[in-house]
């Protein structure tokens, strides 16, 4: 058995709780919030988010995995320091706001100075460089993730790939700890330099988002045209070059990556000649202005939103693209009921100033048209009612 040590992860979202788990298997496991009643809900082994295998291995007694909101007893003796803080895209400064970061590394320089820190939130390529030289420290890595919401565990446990970069030994041995701590033991490392491991976070989502956005207008074009998306998409994506997969058409990418990393690598860009990045980015506009003028051109009188979460197995709505297509037809005057179950569970009545409405069948009756992102088994008895570019049921 390896020996065990002590780990410590700031921020228990999606990927702070996703690599405690991972790492609460066989080693000692704190999490460190400033929310109190999320570390309470996690000291009752009640997960804050939605995520199947987190709740399950949550449950499971032989894991080492400590939630606190005590910041001296987090960091004392830890050996790493995990920060997964959030970095929300600022529009004004057209960076992500890393203000979070620096704050846990102050914290850490006080702590725990001789903790090796680990990056693990999304930042502009030359961030951890730059802050390094700003506290004049060597012991920052950074490390990218990716992960799918519903799915992060499950993700770490076997990921595509392992990215540790900085200090050439440091990452080598955070490296195998991650490939240790996965199912998989075979997993691809890479290590590089911190810039290019932050610039390969970027690229890759702002590629899943070009490929979001190329099999959307492939469906506006169809839908214009009065042609079959369905076949059409089925006839590029034979080709293995394009592989059938992550092509069912969308109201427009969203989430917590990729509408805020593609605007942030659009920014690095600002002295490199470029025309594809700037249209991944606008390209989302683009679809959710075509989809909106669909919908009023049905001239509803109430348009049911059906779900504000971006996919099945989530509980996550922040920048999902209907609340774009919301806006948009709500300024035309059109009102808006919305069906969120995420909403009613918390009591929550309103939505940006449109009705929530708690009763599925209630909702179903009171709406003229209903506009869904993705199509469930819970509407199977209202099509005729329903506006959907959700073409293969599927995420």
């Amino acid at each position: 058995m390896r020996q065990k040590i002590k780990i410590t992860v700031f921020g228990a979202g999606y990927v702070g709780l996703s690599l405690s788990m991972l790492f609460a298997k066989e080693h000692n496991v704190w999490v460190y919030d400033t929310d109190a009643d999320k570390i309470e809900n996690l000291a009752k082994r009640i997960s804050p988010i939605e995520d199947e295998l987190i709740s399950k291995f949550l449950l499971n007694p032989e894991i080492s995995f400590t939630p606190t909101t005590n910041i001296n007893k987090a960091c004392e003796n830890s050996d790493y320091i995990i920060i997964a803080t959030p970095t929300n895209y600022d529009e004004n400064s057209n960076f992500f706001d890393t203000s979070s970061i620096e704050l846990s590394i102050e914290k850490v320089l006080k702590y725990a100075p001789r903790s090796t820190i680990v990056i693990k939130s999304t930042v502009p390529v030359g961030y951890t460089k730059q802050v390094s030289n700003k506290y004049n420290v060597s012991n920052i890595l950074f490390s990218p993730e990716f992960l799918r919401e519903g799915m992060a565990l499950y993700d770490n446990l076997h990921p595509s790939r392992i990215i540790v970069a900085g200090e050439r030994k440091k990452a080598e041995e955070f490296a195998k700890l991650l490939n240790a701590s996965s199912d998989s033991k075979d997993n691809k490392i890479l290590l590089m330099k911190t810039s290019e491991a932050e610039a390969v976070k970027l690229f890759s989502n702002t590629y899943l988002a070009m490929r979001v956005s190329f099999f959307n207008e492939l469906d506006s074009f169809s839908e214009l045209h009065h042609l079959s998306s369905k076949n059409i998409i089925k006839g590029v994506s034979t080709d293995h070059r394009i592989g059938d997969f992550y092509n069912n058409p969308s109201f427009g990418y969203g989430g917590y990556c990729l509408p805020k990393d593609t605007k942030q690598l659009l920014a690095n860009y600002k002295d490199v000649p470029n025309s594809l990045i700037k249209s991944i980015v606008s390209a989302n506009t683009v679809r959710k202005d075509f989809i909106a003028a669909q919908i009023i051109s049905f001239n509803p009188k109430i348009v049911g939103i059906y779900r504000l979460i971006m996919k099945s197995g989530s509980d996550n709505f922040r920048q999902s693209s209907i609340q774009g297509i919301m806006k948009r037809i709500k300024a035309k005057g059109i009102r808006v009921v919305v069906y969120e179950p995420v909403l009613s569970d918390a009591n929550i009545k309103e939505f940006y100033n449109s009705e929530v409405i708690e009763d599925f069948e209630g909702f179903i009756s009171k709406s003229d048209l209903i506009v869904a992102n993705r199509i469930t088994a819970e509407l199977q008895n209202c099509n005729k009612k329903i506006y959907s570019r959700d073409i293969f049921k599927k995420d």
